[in-house]
């Protein structure tokens, strides 16, 4: 159950990430910047900014994101085995209890 639990949050973290990274403006991505036309007020690596709601998001489900792998791997090596791992091999299987035999119709005396 915690396997499952924790494999849920997971994917909604990685879908948390995907969205604030998606949603971050680039920095000085633009044709201009490139051979650079782009403001002459930014500095090589662009313009130091402090740090945004959506910057400190991505810092956060980063580490969720990290820390969700970890558990995962640690849960998932004794967590949940597969399908067929709780079978016992044909080999080690309790031998089966005998057919029983049909009992023998009594066969009649001869008559003298």
């Amino acid at each position: 159950m915690l396997y499952y639990l924790t494999t849920a949050l997971y994917v909604f973290v990685c879908f948390a990430m995907m969205l604030v990274v998606y949603l971050q403006q680039g920095k000085g991505g633009d044709i201009a910047a490139a051979f650079g036309g782009g403001g002459s007020s930014q500095s090589a690596f662009g313009a130091r900014s402090g740090a945004t709601v959506l910057s400190r998001a991505t810092t956060i489900c980063a580490i969720l994101f990290m820390v969700g792998a970890l558990a995962l791997g640690i849960i998932g090596r004794r967590g949940p085995g597969s399908v067929v791992g709780g079978r016992v091999p044909a080999s080690q299987a309790a031998p089966a209890a005998p057919a029983p035999t049909p009992a023998k119709p009594a066969t009649p005396a001869p008559a003298k």
